[in-house]
């Protein structure tokens, strides 16, 4: 799938001499982006740089959107927060000089790649009051735009963003509504496709958010039929893209299909489905180049590492839970310098309860202090105040692993009033958010000490 890059990066990396040129390898087409490595992105956004800031430089805005797009590519790709700003800022540039009354088709275009840095901002980091920030951005994009990309892609957005918010409350039908509203954008995006070449990327993109947000809206309702809405989705984007020219949007909307197949298999207790889901992203990470998008390949290792948990769970095999401690950890590596990003507490709070249910199959009490020492770690890394679900989430993992501790001696030695003290702390938290799902866990892991425990203890 990435041969045709590591042909790119030897002739233009590895040997040395190349240099920027005038404006870059891209030349400004955003779809050749998928083609370069994380290192030759990086150089092509510093070659946007330097054609936006020439004197002697044609339609400057053109060139600060230019390299807003590249800045904002190598921020997702990299997860580094100071790349991501430095996006945000050179769009906002771009629509200063656009001038919203002389070019509003422009202006609109940079509106929404400010739009895009703040959702981006928000899913990396888990800042939920930057999706308000972007929804205003698309809404006043949407209002200026008269032809061109800009209006469908705030639709997209907007679209995006009201999914994402409904999905607490609303019920199946509300998620096919809001699916419903992508349509509409989608369409319109396909009928630039002969003249804008990055049209078809931004179909592929729009699609894999949808695939997404189904996913995310039929794993909490526990509904197979939205979740194979969302898989014949994503399987249809992965089927359109050429893997060899479009090499990072065909492994993210592959790898999509295989946390579907595994979300599908856990609701549905169909071990093979979980299978299927694991060969689908072990294939996925094996193809994938970390050093072309690290934070991708981190993100599918974390996918890997909850399909064989879930396999785990599903089979109550030791070995699963050992192998997704593996692709956890390697996840770690690319994220253990970005302590900010939502995916490092997801991946290190997956990589725990995974160290518990091993130790609790096993009975090896070895493993159950490896799981405390990382979630300690990792609450002493966070602050209630910054990401305060995150935090909520570890104590709630914490409480497992006291509760993993007295199930398997017997003994309280402490362990229960610690578990729910944690459970406690997360539940104030998430009572605050109004994250009723995350509420119902922490009750019911309340419970569970209350009949499990109780009994033993005498109480």
């Amino acid at each position: 799938m990435f041969e045709f890059g590591r042909e790119l990066k030897r002739i233009f990396g590895a040997q040395g001499g190349w240099r920027p040129a005038r404006d870059g390898l891209a030349g400004g087409d955003s779809a050749l982006l998928e083609l370069l490595d994380l290192s030759l992105l990086r150089n092509e956004g510093k070659a946007a740089d330097v054609a936006a800031g020439r004197i002697s430089a044609k339609d400057k805005p053109q060139r600060r959107l230019e390299a807003a797009i590249v800045w904002r590519e190598v921020a997702r790709r990299s997860g580094d927060a100071a790349t991501l700003r430095k996006a945000a800022a050179q769009a906002e540039a771009a629509a200063t000089a656009f001038d919203r009354a002389r070019r509003p088709d422009g202006w609109a275009r940079a509106r929404c790649e400010q739009a895009f840095c703040a959702l981006l901002g928000a899913e990396l980091f888990g800042e939920e009051g930057l999706n308000a920030a972007a929804e205003i951005a698309f809404r006043e994009a949407r209002e200026a735009a008269r032809g061109g990309l800009a209006a469908p892609l705030a639709e997209v957005g907007l679209a995006l963003i009201e999914g994402r918010r409904r999905m607490s409350l609303g019920d199946a039908q509300a998620a096919r509504v809001t699916a419903a509203r992508f349509s509409a954008p989608i369409a319109a995006l396909q009928a630039l496709t002969r003249r804008c070449s990055a049209a078809h990327l931004l179909i592929a993109e729009a699609r894999t958010l949808r695939a997404d947000m189904l996913a995310g809206w039929g794993a909490r309702l526990k509904d197979l039929d939205i979740l194979q809405m969302a898989l014949d989705e994503a399987a249809d984007v992965a089927n359109g893209l050429d893997g060899a020219y479009e090499p990072l949007a065909h492994a993210r909307a592959a790898a999509l299909r295989g946390q579907i197949l595994a979300l599908m298999g856990e609701v549905s207790g169909d071990i093979e489905q979980i299978l299927e889901a694991v060969t689908c992203l072990a294939d996925v990470v094996e193809d994938l180049a970390r050093d072309h998008s690290p934070l991708d390949w981190a993100r599918m290792q974390a996918a890997l590492g909850l399909a064989l948990q879930i396999l785990g769970e599903a089979t109550a095999g030791e070995r699963a839970f050992e192998q997704a401690v593996t692709c956890y950890e390697r996840a770690g590596l690319v994220l253990a310098d970005a302590p900010a990003l939502a995916l490092r507490a997801e991946a290190s709070n997956g990589r725990a309860l995974c160290l518990a249910r091993s130790a609790e199959l096993s009975g090896d009490l070895a493993v159950l202090d490896a799981a405390e020492a990382a979630f300690k770690i990792e609450l002493a890394h966070r602050r209630a105040g910054v990401d305060p679900v995150s935090w909520a989430l570890a104590q709630v993992n914490l409480a497992r692993i006291y509760e993993a501790r007295l199930d398997i001696t017997g003994k309280d030695r402490g362990e229960r009033a610690s578990a729910a003290l944690a459970l406690q702390a997360a539940l104030d938290v998430f009572a605050e958010e109004g994250l009723r799902s995350f509420t119902l866990i922490a009750i019911e892991a309340m419970e569970r000490l209350r009949i499990r425990v109780a009994p033993r203890d005498g109480v």
